[in-house]
């Protein structure tokens, strides 16, 4: 038993890291890249980039609901093998354009992949240890992020960007090996027929258009008709799949779900949390190699400790939130986070890693391993285990949209710098950004309600399942 549990958490961490790595890990590799195609511009190689989070963004919500409808087990290791497959042909792109596309198609695999592991994960521990389980997943996802750039460095330095991809292939040929063996799907919805097609294509189009309007906002300008228009054009399709949602009889996302008072608060803290952490992550690298002149591989080794620190955090934490309930352990991570920036805020032109840097990064890591796994608990801690999927994939969009909307907003904030003043008064701007988000997801995570130690239910509820009773667990006296 412990050793089948062991493999099930090996396959399902191990894809969420493999996921989350591809969001960071290539962010190094530009230069590289740059001098494989020099026939492509800085705008057309962005899309090396822009690719994997549009596509990823845009199809986490319908991936979540095909899962609910045809099984978590079978989704992951489809998804996972094709994501190595697009892993491959990543590292053998012989044109800029062939890397974009499978970078793309890299996109949704890891859309597949992230709400069907987290729906894998949360059947694997009892309801009143859910938090734990959530905090394993989400260290796993937050080391992934973190370590991408260190990572990435390393092996440019040894190799070339071409290694970015190809590592990817062993770890992901293990988790299939490990999630065959070991793995056991979840319960499945009711419903019987087809998903709502036109729903998932809806919410495919309307939240890439959005993606990219967030992503080239900067580049085109805010202003342009093209931005206005992808914003429009998004919103129309938003609204458009939302009444679907509330009339389809089979809709791609239980509305229900929106009336569980915690989906939406940790769903809204997840955002902002999400906003100030991966801005941070390319604020970081931004300082130390703009403003300290470090390396890039000395810049990415300098900002380890904090994943570190969210890794050895995030599982304890867990507990405390099972405990305590999800926001005694959200609103001081917050605060935490929001002290090791400001920490960091104090750092000046000359470098000082052991004196500011150092200290300010453990801050900010044991802030994120205690706030951000514990939003994503939160929001699906009253979702019944039918709606597993589903529920995920809106979490894993908010956390994605969040990474979107806070790299836009710092790329926005710090500008252009030409001379080490600017670049100084460019970082204290991300840095407050930073803190105003993190404090922002703390506020939100005010309005939990106490810790009430749960037992799951014995029957799952219908797929029209009555959401008020969910949202108040039974009462276990100790």
């Amino acid at each position: 038993m412990l050793q089948r549990r062991a493999l099930a958490l090996l396959a399902i961490c191990g894809s969420a890291f493999l996921a989350f790595l591809d969001t960071s890990i290539v962010n190094v590799s530009f230069p590289d890249i740059a001098a494989s195609f020099p026939d492509a511009d800085r705008a057309e190689l962005s899309w090396v980039l822009d690719a994997y989070f549009i596509a990823m963004a845009a199809l986490l919500v319908p991936a979540g609901g095909l899962g609910d409808r045809f099984g978590h087990k079978p989704l992951l290791l489809w998804g996972t093998a094709l994501f190595v497959l697009t892993s491959i042909a990543c590292a053998f792109a012989p044109t800029w354009e062939f890397l974009v596309g499978a970078r793309a198609m890299q996109g949704v695999a890891a859309a597949v992949i992230t709400p069907v592991s987290m729906a894998l994960l949360l059947p694997e521990f009892p309801l009143e240890r859910r938090a734990a389980a959530v905090g394993i997943w989400g260290a796993a996802a937050a080391l992934a992020a973190g370590a991408g750039p260190p990572l990435g460095g390393l092996l440019i330095e040894f190799g070339d960007w071409r290694w970015i991809f190809l590592v990817n292939v062993p770890v992901g040929l293990l988790i299939l090996a490990a999630g065959r063996a070991a793995l056991r799907d979840t319960p499945r919805g009711t419903e019987s027929g087809l998903p709502d097609l036109l729903g998932a294509l809806l919410a495919a189009i309307g939240l890439g258009l959005l993606a990219l309007a967030i992503i080239e906002g900067h580049n085109w300008g805010w202003g342009s008709p093209g931005t206005i228009a992808c914003f429009v054009v998004a919103a129309i399709l938003v609204a458009w799949l939302v009444r679907r949602c509330a009339t389809h009889p089979q809709p791609l996302v239980e509305p229900a779900l929106a009336r569980i008072p915690s989906f939406v608060l940790g769903n809204l803290g997840t955002l902002l949390f999400a906003m100030a952490f991966f801005s941070m992550i390319l604020g970081n690298i931004l300082f130390l190699t703009g403003v300290w002149q470090y390396s890039v591989l000395t810049a990415g080794l300098a900002v380890l400790p904090g994943p570190l620190l969210t890794t050895v955090v995030a599982v304890p934490a867990g507990r405390l939130a099972d405990r305590f309930g999800h926001r005694a352990v959200i609103v001081p991570g917050a605060l935490i986070y929001a002290a090791g920036l400001l920490w960091l805020r104090g750092a000046g032109a000359e470098p000082d890693f052991l004196g500011t840097w150092l200290p300010g990064q453990c801050l900010v890591g044991i802030g994120i391993g205690l706030a951000f796994p514990a939003l994503g608990a939160a929001a699906v801690t009253d979702v019944p285990a039918a709606r597993y999927g589903s529920a995920s994939a809106v979490v894993a969009a908010f956390r994605q949209f969040g990474a979107v909307l806070g790299t836009a907003v710092l790329i926005a904030v710090i500008g252009t710098s030409t001379t080490l003043g600017d670049a100084l008064a460019a970082s204290d701007r991300a840095f407050l950004f930073g803190i105003g988000a993190g404090l922002a997801a703390g506020v939100v995570a005010l309005a939990l309600r106490p810790a009430a130690r749960t037992v799951e239910p014995a029957v799952e509820p219908a797929a029209d399942f009555a959401v008020e009773p969910a949202a108040e667990p039974i009462e276990v006296k100790p």
